[in-house]
């Protein structure tokens, strides 16, 4: 799934320019074309030709056959198919994500982290944490809005002194239902980058 949305990302920023429809009518019109004969029919340098051919090639939307006529040998393109059609399952995405194994990692707050947490008044858990960064004029401030899982999970982090625990076991404790892990590991990397949260 990764490469597929790799080869739809580089689609999606060839699609947009504004010779892409040219050069797609001539692949379509042609049954196969070469950079050169595609620059020469519409005018353009031949490196953006490529370029765009490349990226359409890479992207799966066109495939290319290495020739050779009586000098040194280049590509002739041709579509794949005359229609375009993409899908992306951002669910089977994300669940192939290797990043979702560290739920069984072991963490708990850092000694001396420079964060705040603000509790939610009244409520056992936090509803923001304020990230600090730099020293002196180089001093920076990022406030990160909490969910309301993420604020439960943080309230029950352990501390600088305390066990080291898995998130999963953390978010069992806490009452966090396992099909929120996905936010939960969002701000626990958030945090370990800051030095606000330690892993063993």
């Amino acid at each position: 799934m990764k490469e597929k949305f790799e080869q739809l990302a580089i689609f999606g920023s060839y699609i947009s320019k504004n010779y892409a429809l040219d050069i797609l009518k001539v692949l379509y019109t042609y049954q196969d074309v070469s950079a050169s004969e595609a620059a020469t029919r519409l005018g353009l340098h031949i490196k953006t030709v490529q370029e765009f051919l490349e990226a359409m090639y890479r992207s799966g939307v066109i495939s290319r056959e290495e020739v050779s006529e009586k000098k040194r040998p280049y590509f002739r393109y041709r579509l794949q198919s005359t229609r375009l059609k993409f899908d992306l399952d951002l669910e089977k995405l994300f669940e192939e994500d290797e990043e979702l194994n560290i739920s069984d990692i072991k963490i708990r707050e850092h000694k001396n982290s420079l964060a705040t947490f603000n509790r939610a008044k009244g409520n056992l858990f936090f509803s923001s944490v304020m990230l600090i960064s730099g020293e002196g004029r180089e001093r920076k401030e990022k406030r990160i809005n909490l969910t309301n899982a993420q604020g439960v999970f943080l309230y029950n982090l352990p501390f600088p002194d305390g066990q080291f625990t898995t998130i999963r076991t953390i978010m069992i404790n806490s009452g966090i239902g396992l099909d929120q892990l996905p936010e939960i590991i969002d701000i626990v990397q958030l945090l370990i980058r800051y030095h606000v949260i330690e892993k063993m």
